[in-house]
C-alpha cells in the first residue's frame, strides 16, 4: 500500500474560548489520488484546508487536537520557518476567487516571479522559460502577453489558470484546491478540471479538492469525504458513495444536482419587454452585443445561456439602464425606452429590477438589512412609519427569519445574503426580475431552494423573470423559453425542449458536453438514452 502524502487524524478546530468548529476529522491523500471534500457552506471544508496550510486566523481560531502528517512529519510540531518552506513548494493551494488572491496592481510576471524568489529556486533554463512552459501547460493563449498583463485584464478562467500555474510551479507533492471552479461557466470549469487532472498526471501530485457540487465530485474524485457541521458524515470510494450513500445528508446533496427534464411548452402571452437589434461595442473594439433581439413575455421565465463573455450580463445591463446600447431599441408598452429623456427612464426603472451574481459585493457592508430594504421602499413611495413593517414582510416573502433585519451582511450566509438581494429587488414592486448568475456561487442544495423561491415569487407576484445562467441543465428545468448566446450574438432560441432537441446547434452541444459528472448525472443525449433521468444511485 502506498504511503499517504497527507494523513490527517482526529483534527479539531475551536474558536478561542468558544465552541468547536471542526471535530475529529480523519482523512488521507496518496500520490496521484484526488480526494474530494464535499459539503455545504459552513460545513468546515475551507477550515480544514486552512488548518493544513496553517492559515487559520490565530486570534480567532486554533487547532486544539489531532495530527496533520505530511510525509509522516506532524506539521503541528513544525516551526513557522519550516512551514514557510513547505507552503508553495511542497504543498500548494488554489483559492476560490483568483481576483482576491492576485495583487491587482502588479503584473502577472512579477507575482509569478515571487514564487521562485520566496523559495530561492532557479529553474533549469531560467524563470521566464519555466513561467511560459507552465502557462502553455495551462492552455493559456499568448503566454507572453499573459505575463505582462494585470489581473483585471484577464477573464475569470484565465486568472484561475494563472493561479494553478503558480501553484504547480515548484512541482508540489500536494495540491489543495478550495472551490476553484465554483463561479466559472461550465466550459471554463470543464477546462480547469481537465487541466488539474493533466498536471496531476504529469507531476504525480495528490489533490485535496473542496467542492459543494456532486457533479464535479463524480467527474474527478477517487475518494469522497462528506462533511456537515464540521463533522464527517461518511467517506469512501467514489463508486461506493454515489451508488449506495449511507447518510441521508449525502443523498440530499446528490439529489440537489439538477435532473435532466427540459420543458416542452412555452407561454404565448404578450411581450412585456422586447430587445430589438441591440448592439454594443466596448472601448478597444470588443463586441459585447451583435444585433441581439429577444422577447420577455408576461409571466414567463426566459433563460439567457452562454459562457462568460457571451454578452449575457451586458444585455441585462442594457435592459435595466446600467449600460446604453450603441444602437437598437428596448420596447416596453409599445414605447422605445432608449429614446426617452433620463427623467422618464427613471420613472420606469422600478418596473425592472436586478439580482446580481455576488451578493456580498451587491450589499453595503455598513448598512443593516433593515436599512438596505427601507432605502428602496422609501425611494418608491413608502411612508416612513410603514418602512419596518414592509421590510419585515419582504423578509417573509423570501423566507428569511425576521430577526435578520437588524443584522449586517457579513453576519449572514451566502444564501441568506442572496435572499436579501431578492427582497431588495422586490421592494420596488417590479414587473420584471432579472437574475444575473444569481445562483452560480451558491451550494447546489441552496441553489435548489432558490430556484423554488423564484418560482413561488413569480406565481405570487405575477412576475416575468429573465434568468441568466451558464448552466443549460438549470435553464432547461425552470425556463419557458431559452436564448443561447455566444460572442455577443444569439445562436439558438426556443423552448428548452426545442433548443436541446436532436440536431441542436454545435455550441449547444458544446455546453452540454461540458456539464461535469455525466457518467452519473447524464444530460442531453446521454440522458435521453437513459430515459431522460439520472443514474440509479
Amino acid at each position: 500500500m502506498t504511503d499517504p502524502i497527507l494523513d490527517v487524524r482526529d483534527l479539531c478546530v475551536d474558536l478561542r474560548g468558544g465552541s468547536r468548529i471542526v471535530e475529529d476529522i480523519s482523512l488521507s491523500v496518496t500520490p496521484g489520488q484526488t480526494v474530494c471534500l464535499v459539503g455545504e457552506s459552513g460545513s468546515g471544508k475551507s477550515m480544514i484546508a486552512n488548518a493544513i496550510m496553517d492559515l487559520l486566523p490565530g486570534s480567532l481560531l486554533a487547532v486544539s487536537r489531532g495530527q496533520i502528517r505530511f510525509h509522516g512529519a506532524d506539521l503541528r510540531l513544525c516551526g513557522h520557518r519550516a512551514l514557510r518552506e513547505l507552503r508553495g513548494r511542497r504543498i500548494s493551494m488554489i483559492f476560490q476567487d483568483p481576483m482576491s488572491a492576485l495583487n491587482p496592481v502588479r503584473r502577472i510576471r512579477t507575482q509569478f516571479d515571487e514564487v521562485f524568489s520566496a523559495h530561492g529556486v532557479e529553474p533549469e533554463g531560467g524563470r521566464e522559460a519555466r513561467m511560459l512552459e507552465l502557462l502553455e501547460l495551462a492552455h493559456l493563449p499568448t503566454p507572453r502577453r499573459i505575463l505582462d498583463a494585470f489581473p483585471f485584464e484577464l477573464s475569470g478562467g484565465q486568472r484561475q489558470r494563472v493561479m494553478i500555474s503558480m501553484a504547480m510551479a515548484l512541482n508540489p507533492d500536494l495540491l489543495i484546491a478550495d472551490e476553484p471552479t465554483t463561479a466559472l461557466d461550465v466550459t471554463t470549469q470543464a477546462q480547469i478540471l481537465q487541466l488539474i487532472a493533466e498536471l496531476q498526471r504529469a507531476f504525480g501530485t495528490g489533490v485535496l479538492f473542496i467542492t459543494h457540487d456532486f457533479g464535479v465530485v463524480a467527474e474527478i474524485a477517487d475518494r469522497v469525504v462528506v462533511l456537515r457541521h464540521g463533522k464527517i458524515v461518511e467517506q469512501g470510494p467514489l463508486d461506493e458513495i454515489l451508488r449506495a450513500p449511507r447518510a441521508a445528508y449525502t443523498r440530499t446533496l446528490i439529489d440537489a444536482v439538477p435532473a435532466w427534464n427540459p420543458r416542452a411548452g412555452g407561454l404565448s402571452t404578450p411581450a412585456l419587454v422586447s430587445a430589438r437589434a441591440l448592439g454594443k461595442v466596448f472601448k478597444g473594439g470588443a463586441t459585447a452585443l451583435d444585433e441581439v433581439s429577444m422577447d420577455l413575455l408576461a409571466g414567463e421565465t426566459l433563460g439567457i445561456v452562454g459562457e462568460s463573455g457571451s454578452g449575457k450580463s451586458t444585455l441585462a445591463k442594457c435592459l435595466i439602464g446600467l449600460e446604453e446600447p450603441d444602437h437598437g431599441g428596448i420596447v416596453m408598452d409599445g414605447t422605445d425606452i432608449t429614446a426617452l429623456p433620463a427623467a422618464q427612464k427613471r420613472l420606469r426603472r422600478h418596473r425592472m429590477q436586478m439580482v446580481f451574481q455576488d451578493p456580498t459585493a451587491a450589499l453595503n457592508p455598513r448598512h443593516m438589512i433593515g436599512r438596505t430594504l427601507a432605502d428602496v421602499l422609501k425611494v418608491n413611495g413608502c411612508a416612513r412609519p410603514d418602512l419596518r413593517a414592509r421590510a419585515l414582510a419582504l423578509l417573509d416573502d423570501v423566507r428569511l427569519d425576521r430577526r435578520l433585519i437588524d443584522r449586517f451582511p457579513h453576519e449572514l450566509s451566502g444564501g441568506q445574503r442572496q435572499r436579501v438581494c431578492i427582497a431588495r429587488a422586490l421592494a420596488a414592486n417590479p414587473e420584471v426580475l432579472i437574475a444575473d448568475e444569481a445562483l452560480s456561487a451558491l451550494d447546489v442544495s441552496v441553489q435548489k431552494q432558490m430556484l423554488a423561491l423564484f418560482q413561488d415569487l413569480k406565481e405570487a407576484r405575477d412576475l416575468a423573470i429573465l434568468f441568466i445562467t451558464h448552466d443549460l441543465r438549470v435553464a432547461a428545468e425552470i425556463c419557458d423559453h431559452v436564448v443561447v448566446m455566444r460572442h455577443g450574438g444569439v445562436v439558438a432560441r426556443g423552448t428548452p425542449e426545442a433548443v436541446l432537441a436532436a440536431g441542436r446547434h454545435p455550441y449547444v452541444e458544446e455546453l452540454l458536453a461540458a456539464i461535469p459528472g455525466q457518467d452519473w448525472f447524464p444530460a442531453g443525449g446521454a440522458a435521453a438514452a437513459r430515459g431522460a433521468g439520472r443514474c440509479a444511485i
